[in-house]
């Protein structure tokens, strides 16, 4: 297995027209959730991925089992909870500009998730564990899950992947920053955006985040600066990588997701950590091309295909 990760995908319904929800009366059902977007992403890409979950015993469950099943995802660690259902969330539109996410997953089945539901013998075979910071931030049990999941990958020596996904609705600050940093100390490589530095280290320069979380622990910093690109940063290096220019931002959720797929697949492909975050940076900017989560997310014959000279170099 490449890359192991464990979350919740939730049913997403979003307005067939932009405006206030509440005037809202049709939608457009799919499926959401960044561990998905980010396994998906990698199974369009050609590498073997699985997902870790729960979901309730409904037909959103179902559901959602079966479709990232058929994106070529392992979905052979998806549970089913009995009592507790399956989360939703809506997607506002209020304009162009102003996009709000509604979630209704109190209590939901991901977020009993537990210790016991990662199977080691599982884990232990992967190359590398992906891991957001929304799920620790779902419930007691399921932090435990995260931290069972890290302590089965620093066992078998398998590199951690940590994308910090600060979700402020889900958790007080005051844990969400103990937590995050806590799981930041433990991974190899982590992925924050500005945002996220400046919320965790009250930090806006990318180096200064960076040597945060490398005094923190971490390996590799990965950096995200919007449509400048990232910047990467080690011990001994500190390296931008220009961005890729997108005239239409359609829909920029699911972008830093298939960022994190992009950097994985090119270090799976044995890539430099340069082409690799390269990579990333073209997987992002073709996610938000494209309405919806994961629809954007390319394939490796059209990845391929694309170029700088398809894109222009946004340092140019």
């Amino acid at each position: 297995m490449d890359v192991i990760t464990m979350g919740e995908t939730m049913v997403l319904f979003t307005p067939t027209k932009e405006g206030m929800l509440r005037y809202a009366n049709q939608f457009e059902k799919t499926y959401g959730g960044a561990e998905m977007n980010v396994a998906i992403a990698l199974a369009r890409l050609n590498h073997e991925v699985a997902w870790i979950s729960k979901v309730g015993n409904d037909e959103f469950g179902k559901g959602i089992t079966a479709y990232i099943r058929g994106e070529g995802v392992d979905t052979s660690q998806v549970l089913v909870d009995e009592e507790a259902p399956t989360g939703v969330f809506f997607k506002e539109i209020r304009r162009a500009d102003d996009m709000r996410i509604h979630y209704y997953r109190k209590g939901s089945a991901a977020s009993k998730l537990n210790a016991t539901d990662v199977n080691e013998d599982f884990v232990s075979n992967a190359k590398y564990v992906h891991i957001s910071g929304i799920t620790p931030a779902l419930s007691d049990s399921a932090e435990e899950a995260i931290w069972q999941l890290i302590s089965i990958a620093k066992k078998h020596e398998i590199p951690i992947v940590f994308d910090p996904n600060v979700r402020k609705k889900l958790w007080s600050e005051s844990k969400a920053r103990q937590v995050l940093t806590n799981i930041a100390k433990e991974a190899t490589i982590v992925m924050p955006g500005v945002a996220e530095g400046k919320f965790l280290f009250n930090e806006d320069d990318p180096k200064k985040i960076a040597e945060k979380f490398i005094g923190n622990g971490a390996k590799l910093v990965i950096t995200k600066v919007g449509a400048d690109g990232a910047y990467y940063t080690s011990k001994d290096e500190h390296v931008h990588v220009p961005g890729i220019k997108v005239d239409r931002v359609v829909d920029p959720v699911g972008a830093g997701d298939g960022f994190a797929a992009g950097f994985l697949s090119g270090q799976l492909d044995s890539l430099s950590v340069y082409e690799s975050v390269k990579r990333a940076n073209l997987v992002g900017a073709l996610a938000t091309m494209v309405k919806g989560d994961v629809e954007g997310m390319p394939e490796k014959e059209e990845l391929l295909k694309y170029s700088q000279d398809t894109f222009e170099d946004v340092s140019r």
